[in-house]
């Protein structure tokens, strides 16, 4: 069996680990091992039913598209129909056991022959020289090969940094509405759908809608020449164990807060399961990252290439703010607007995230479409 296809354009990926070793029997579709690319973790399964009988490729080890992977020969089923799982060398109780301290030998106590004269002074007492810190025992280092997923994660950003006019842009949200509307209905919200109502569904909403009013936002340079995109797949970022990870919210202009709510947290659940595939993570036309869940107050979001921005969320904070002549505690939020600066003015992204900042303020008016 040689190694599948990994996506378009994806020509190598590294196996993680061996799920099977050489002499067991696999089933149809039992998983044989993990790879990693630079987009996505994924299991590889079997093709065919057969007895490994050579292993091609080790863990942490890269191979192309096509190479061989592992040999099978035909051979019968257990009796019993089930994979038998090879167990882990189990390291021996004697090379566990932590070896034993050597016994200091008793010190030898002293008896003076004549005991001395107390003297009619007392003596000054000597000083004590400073003792020597050793910092031996906890400065060990550990060094760890770097994913695929991260390796690539590293290059999009010294590109994105190398290739873009990178400029960000920042306001501030005043939540007090949503967060009254929410308190309110959220119970409703997820009976009738399923999912909780979050911070994200209405600011991918209200970010849907501001790419609709600027589309050069949404738009991308190729070559020479600027595309601009009429539908919005809105990528958000989510944590999975290898990193964060980028999947996509399909024509996100057809969604409601509710359709988006539950998109974001299939694709959350299947991030930290290792289960997003490259279907998911492909394309994009606008990132949303949420570094508010984390605790973060203000960041300038990093642009996930070729996009031409993102969105930076951060956690919502009660703060004293002037309402009408009058100092009052509100809970604020800080939201930042990373641009490529080749394509969109200073005017232009200034006016997407006041578009943004309007809407989240005023949800009723936004939901009802006035």
């Amino acid at each position: 069996m040689n190694v599948p296809p990994l996506g378009d354009s994806i020509s190598k990926g590294e196996v993680v680990e061996w799920v099977k070793q050489v002499g067991e029997y696999c089933h149809a579709d039992d998983e044989l091992c993990t790879m990693e690319t630079d987009k996505v973790t994924f299991p590889v399964r079997c093709e065919k039913p057969g007895e490994i009988v050579e292993i091609y490729v080790n863990a942490e080890e890269e191979v192309k598209v096509g190479e061989p992977l592992v040999k099978f020969k035909e051979a019968q089923a257990p009796a019993s129909a089930q994979v038998a799982v090879k167990s882990e060398p189990t390291p021996s109780t004697e090379a566990a056991t932590t070896p034993t301290k050597e016994a200091a030998p008793a010190a030898k106590a002293a008896t003076p022959a004549t005991i001395a004269a107390a003297p009619t002074k007392a003596a000054a007492p000597k000083a004590t020289p400073p003792q020597t810190v050793s910092f031996s025992s906890f400065r060990n280092e550990k060094r760890v090969k770097m994913t695929p997923m991260r390796k690539k994660i590293a290059e999009r950003l010294i590109d994105a940094q190398s290739t873009a006019a990178l400029l960000t842009t920042f306001n501030e949200v005043d939540m007090s509405k949503f967060m009254a509307m929410r308190a309110k209905y959220k119970d409703q919200f997820e009976k009738l759908h399923g999912v909780k109502l979050g911070l994200n569904g209405i600011f991918v909403a209200a970010a849907t809608a501001a790419l609709q009013e600027i589309p050069v936002v949404n738009a991308i340079i190729d070559d020479k020449e600027l595309v601009y995109r009429e539908y919005c797949d809105v990528s958000v970022a989510v944590s999975s164990p290898r990193g964060l990870v980028t999947p996509v919210l399909r024509d996100t202009q057809n969604m409601k807060i509710a359709d988006i709510e539950r998109g974001i947290a299939h694709l959350g659940a299947k991030a930290r399961n290792g289960e997003i595939t490259m279907e998911d993570m492909a394309g994009g036309t606008f990132t949303v990252t949420n570094g508010g869940v984390f605790g973060s107050l203000m960041s300038t979001p990093m642009l996930n290439m070729p996009q031409a921005a993102i969105l930076g969320l951060h956690a919502v904070k009660e703060r004293p703010v002037t309402v009408d002549g009058v100092i009052v505690s509100r809970p604020m939020m800080y939201v930042a607007l990373t641009y490529d600066h080749r394509i969109i003015d200073g005017r232009e992204s200034v006016t997407f995230l006041k578009s943004i900042k309007q809407k989240v303020e005023d949800p009723e008016r936004f939901l009802f479409g006035l």
